[in-house]
């Protein structure tokens, strides 16, 4: 991990909410990190010691199991934030968080958040707001992973790592995926393979492209739909900047 002075403009879809006084309140308080591929930010029952605005990349929620198995219980970008029950008054992390996609986040110390986490600022509403809206989230993965297939799930997974990352390749190898889906690699290998021939996707060294987004979202459960639709409601509804 390596860090450097950050720009004016965030580039987090919460922080960019908040009114230019706030924003200018925090900006002292946070610096820019890189993470590198599979870092760790947090690591499940560690404790916590500071949150993450992800301006790039993705960083997923694992789930660490007794036997040795790992599995993603939700993936953040830059939509969101790392460490949201640390605002919310846990002082151990209940999951671990790495990075398999890399990127750029704003890291805020706790103490430093807390100082400036007031009742009644936009900043206030807006995270209890995403906690309510990870809580929905988590309802909806539930469900999906009980009555929807590998594919339908994988469909998920892909379209929203592409509103996470943009345009640009997911640099995901088939093994890495099988383990966040909680399947086996040759059953993510057998679903690439029939999706790159729909030309769907393009999957090869590593590395996935999406060349027919309309064509994934057919093969998708409506799980991805409902829970893009569910951030609009929730985190930026309009009432929110009212006092």
């Amino acid at each position: 991990m390596s860090a450097r002075v950050p720009h004016k403009k965030t580039g987090n879809r919460l922080l960019d909410w908040l009114p230019p006084e706030e924003l200018d309140r925090l900006q002292p308080l946070w610096e820019v990190v890189s993470l590198n591929q599979a870092e760790e930010l947090c690591r499940q029952n560690g404790p916590f010691s500071h949150i993450y605005f992800p301006l790039s990349g993705i960083y997923t929620a694992i789930v660490n199991l007794e036997d040795g198995r790992t599995v993603e219980a939700s993936a953040v970008g830059n939509e969101g934030v790392i460490g949201i029950t640390a605002i919310l008054g846990l002082r151990y992390s209940p999951k671990t968080t790495t990075t398999p996609v890399p990127g750029d986040c704003l890291r805020l110390g706790l103490s430093s958040l807390r100082s400036a986490l007031k009742p009644g600022t936009v900043l206030d509403r807006v995270l209890h707001r995403y906690a309510a809206y990870s809580l929905r989230n988590a309802y909806q993965s539930v469900a999906c992973n009980a009555v929807h297939t590998a594919e339908h799930r994988m469909c998920r997974w892909l379209l929203a790592s592409q509103d996470k990352v943009g345009a640009r390749p997911l640099r995901m190898t088939h093994e890495v995926l099988a383990e966040f889906l909680g399947v086996r690699r040759q059953t993510v290998t057998v679903i690439a393979g029939s999706l790159q021939a729909a030309g769907c996707i393009s999957s090869r060294h590593g590395t996935v492209r999406i060349l027919d987004r309309q064509g994934l979202q057919a093969r998708c459960c409506e799980c991805y739909q409902v829970i893009r639709s569910l951030y609009d409601q929730i985190v930026h509804a309009s009432e929110i900047q009212l006092n």
